[in-house]
């Protein structure tokens, strides 16, 4: 079994791979969701030509070249068996099918899968696939484990028949690629073999190993892909050479020159100590509310104890910073005092640390009370606060696969209600652009069509459809 390590960057933090699981809201490549779908994919067993299929009804077009990006880092990091990469070739090549070959914005990572030649079964099938012979496709017809059994056997004097002219597709795609930054173009994959995890890692073998495929699937968790401080490793970024730039020697100054001016006059700020001296009444308010915030992290409040908390941080914001608020600390107000979660959010929503509160929000455990206070913030006038459409649309989409995941179906069925109330509420309000989450919500309808509030949103989405349709 293989290890892996991943460097850190200070300057500019590559997605690095460790050991556990990150929830930053960045820029992924894709959700763990969409990864799992793809990895399913990639195990089938079935003929290839089923597995494509399977594949086209999975993604939308839109999306074809990301998911083309992510199998390539599946292929740089070595994630992937040997009949893994059989499907993975078939499916970097089946996403731009419509297309000349040295059209392919992955022509160039074919070709040089083919140069190095680490495996001739893998080759030969790489030839094939590539060819324009009518009948190249034929072989798509059998499953990954028949296809390298039949490329192995498979007579010289047959592959040539299939060979394309790849000299020449090379020198029309290098002529038409846009291209590479010079230091991008020489940055490495932040991940490597990690030798603690790894008995039989020696520097003798450290190529070899890096080179070989794993011999059993490695499991999503294994790969760790969505850890890190930007989003994962999953990821085209990589550590790039420092770009060093000298300060530029002094003009020597010239007789025609202005002189600069330095004034002597500098008067400096004055600090009025008794707004805020050791002992004064800012101080015991703080401690006060310190106090009761931990009691608020710790367990429900009494009604009045909420609104007395609640006026003290609308009269005084800059408390909001000192009460031991954190993002870390977010789920557990939210879960025991919605209404003072509420508060403190409207109050940092003009800090810079705005997003890393709302990744909080949209990453924990769904629950009522979380629900609550996002329904809170979205009806709020857009004068008060106004949340990222990314924000919403991830929120909802962490709604629905909390809900597909639960397994008591009592309170799975209540928290499909909700979710259901939630999305009418915002779809009648105007508060949700409902076209881009049209196709998840609608699985989702129909997948507990059983529940009255799911067939309500059903008829719903259907209305909208249609009146859509009429107006263009």
């Amino acid at each position: 079994r293989r290890g892996f390590l991943a460097a850190a960057n200070p300057p500019s933090p590559p997605r690095g791979r460790g050991r556990g699981r990150g929830t930053h809201i960045g820029r992924r490549m894709l959700r763990n969701r969409e990864l799992a779908q793809l990895l399913t994919l990639l195990n089938s067993k079935d003929t290839v030509e089923h597995t494509l299929e399977a594949f086209h009804r999975t993604i939308i077009k839109s999306d074809a070249f990301k998911y083309g990006c992510a199998v390539c880092v599946l292929f740089q990091d070595n994630l992937l068996t040997r009949l893994q990469r059989v499907v993975a070739f078939s499916v970097l090549h089946d996403l731009f099918r419509g297309e000349a070959l040295w059209q392919n914005p992955f022509f160039a990572f074919f070709y040089d899968v083919i140069e190095r030649g680490t495996n001739a079964a893998e080759t030969r099938f790489l030839l094939r696939l590539l060819s324009t012979a009518p009948d190249a496709r034929d072989v798509l017809k059998k499953g990954p484990q028949q296809i390298l059994e039949d490329m192995l056997i498979m007579e010289d004097e047959t592959l040539a028949a299939y060979r394309p002219d790849l000299a020449g597709m090379r020198a029309k795609y290098v002529e038409s690629a846009p291209p590479v930054p010079g230091m991008r173009a020489v940055g490495l994959r932040p991940v490597i073999v990690d030798p603690e995890e790894d008995d039989g890692y020696t520097a003798a073998n450290a190529a070899a190993l890096k080179q070989l495929p794993p011999d059993t699937e490695v499991p999503l968790e294994d790969m760790a892909l969505d850890d890190g401080p930007m989003g994962g490793s999953l990821s085209l970024l990589g550590f790039e050479p420092a770009f060093v730039r000298p300060l530029p020697p002094l003009l020597e100054p010239t007789d025609a020159e202005v002189l600069w001016l330095n004034p002597d006059y500098a008067p400096q700020l004055l600090w009025e100590r008794p707004l805020h001296t050791p002992g004064s009444g800012a101080d015991a308010s703080d401690a006060e509310l310190r106090e009761q915030m931990a009691r608020a992290f710790a367990g429900s409040l009494a009604p009045p104890q909420v609104d007395a908390i609640v006026r003290k941080l609308r009269a005084e914001p800059r408390l909001v910073y000192t009460c031991g608020l954190t993002p870390q600390r977010l789920p557990e107000l939210v879960e025991a005092n919605p209404p003072i979660a509420v508060q403190c959010l409207l109050t940092v929503m003009a800090s810079p640390q705005m997003t890393e509160y709302l990744s909080a929000l949209v990453n924990m455990e769904m629950s009522v009370h979380s629900m609550e206070v996002v329904n809170r913030l979205v009806h709020l006038p857009n004068e008060v606060v106004r949340l990222p459409d990314e924000f919403i649309h991830l929120y909802i989409s962490n709604c629905i696969s909390s809900c597909e995941n639960i397994k008591d179906k009592y309170l799975q069925n209540r928290l499909v209600r909700l979710v259901c109330v939630f999305l009418q509420s915002l779809i009648r309000k105007d508060l949700l652009n409902v076209s881009d989450l049209f196709i998840e919500v609608q699985a989702f309808c129909i997948e507990f069509s059983r529940i009255r509030e799911a067939a309500g949103l059903f008829r719903l989405l259907k209305t909208l459809d249609r009146g859509a349709s009429e107006t263009s």
